[in-house]
């Protein structure tokens, strides 16, 4: 069981109008029914893409759920004995690891919508409100539910042990509607910037694309066209680079899709490398590794440029190299991002391409084999510096929206008890 310290019995932070102890209790003192989903046969094509929103643990955004990736028939409903929820249910993720941030995930419901195995619907008694029910979890009883399976093999919540769940709450409700209210007032300007952010992306998607493929071209300074392109092959722009780490750089990198180069320990909070990295590659900053293993976005693996760091050192597995003659390294880091050479990568992968996660690809094809468009450097300038403005405002949306979760996390320490 939780331990639950009983002399605190009021938040640090309090609307000024309000006073007196809260109550403790559980969530079966709070919540009406703890009903689970299921999922319709995938063999009967009927049950699927109907009009009523099915959700999954994956659907679990922290945030009101208003539509959802997969929708069911009625007769799916009627046959597999589903119950529809409505709009204001609170819904959690049963199922999945916590490291993988699925299970414990929560939603609330916007629309009529029924759930698969890994959901539990909770509804909330009539007079308590769900949004204050909501933000209490995100702020004590997610961390309660954690702890309450650790130490076994038990890797999903049950309608028993969430019933047991202790929660906080004060007896007025109109000071649970005044915390919900100001907490959804901060979770909206948190959504309103995540959603900017996602049409900045967005928008540098399509750019990039009608770049890349010359739809949109640049003209010089004095509106004259830049040359034709040229298509070369990546060995004829970029030399292999294979120097060894003689000089025991202790910089070990990785490759995240949205990190890109980045120190182990900074991204894992461990090392995974070999004790002796002297094999390893030596990189500087500019310079690229290609990392042939795929992860999300990048199905035939990602090809980063180092810019965090002055040097560092990779795997030997990755393939590295650099511009071997005169040219923008930054337009080129955009256009391994288009994803435009993935076609030509599973080509030169061989048969039976995967390897512990790794694609069988030739370092010889690789550099002789993927083709790559060569504007006049000016053009290749010029459309860098435009993409790089946009992910410069991608990256100021991305640092207010960590201040601004930042801030909500400080709130929901101090507002709850």
């Amino acid at each position: 069981m939780v331990a639950i310290a009983k002399n605190i019995k009021v938040p640090e932070l309090r609307f000024p109008e309000f006073s007196g102890e809260w109550e403790r209790g559980t969530f079966d003192d709070f919540v009406d029914g703890f009903t689970s989903g299921s999922t319709p046969s995938r063999s009967i094509a009927e049950y699927f893409n109907g009009d009523i929103p099915w959700v999954n643990s994956g659907d679990l955004d922290y945030n009101i759920i208003h539509s959802t990736p997969q929708n069911i028939t009625e007769k799916a409903v009627i046959d597999t004995n589903l119950k529809i929820h409505q709009p204001g249910t609170f819904l959690m993720a049963i199922t999945g690891l916590e490291a993988a941030g699925t299970r414990g995930s929560c939603a609330i419901l916007g629309v009529n919508a029924t759930t698969n195995q890994s959901c539990m619907a909770l509804h909330v008694r009539g007079g308590k409100d769900v949004r204050f029910f909501y933000q209490y979890y995100l702020s004590v009883g997610q961390r309660y539910a954690f702890r309450y399976c650790q130490g076994t093999k038990q890797q999903s919540y049950n309608g028993q042990l969430v019933r047991k769940l202790p929660i906080a709450f004060p007896n007025k409700p109109t000071e649970q509607q005044k915390i919900a209210e100001f907490l959804t007032a901060v979770d909206e300007k948190i959504g309103k910037l995540k959603r900017k952010k996602e049409l900045l992306e967005d928008y540098k998607k399509g750019a990039m694309q009608k770049l890349f493929s010359q739809e949109i071209r640049f003209k010089d300074d004095q509106g004259n066209p830049y040359p034709d392109w040229e298509e070369k092959r990546l060995g004829e722009v970029f030399k292999r680079v294979n120097t060894k780490n003689q000089i025991q750089n202790d910089n070990v990198m990785t490759i995240s899709g949205q990190h890109g180069l980045i120190n182990q320990v900074e991204y894992f909070n461990k090392s995974v490398s070999s004790k002796d990295t002297s094999h390893y590659t030596f990189l500087q900053r500019g310079q690229f590794a290609y990392n042939k293993s795929y992860s999300k976005g990048y199905p035939m693996g990602a090809i980063k440029r180092l810019i965090r760091y002055a040097a560092g050192i990779v795997s030997p597995l990755y393939i590295c190299f650099e511009l071997s003659s005169e040219g923008s390294g930054e337009f080129f880091e955009h256009f391994f991002e288009t994803g435009l050479l993935n076609k030509w990568i599973q080509r030169i992968a061989q048969e039976g391409a995967r390897n512990h996660g790794l694609l069988n690809v030739s370092i010889s094809e690789f550099f002789t084999d993927l083709p790559i468009p060569v504007p006049s450097l000016p053009e290749q300038q010029k459309i860098a510096e435009f993409l790089t403005g946009i992910d410069d405002k991608i990256k100021a949306v991305a640092n207010q929206i960590d201040k601004a979760a930042e801030f909500k996390k400080g709130l929901l320490q101090k507002m709850f008890v």
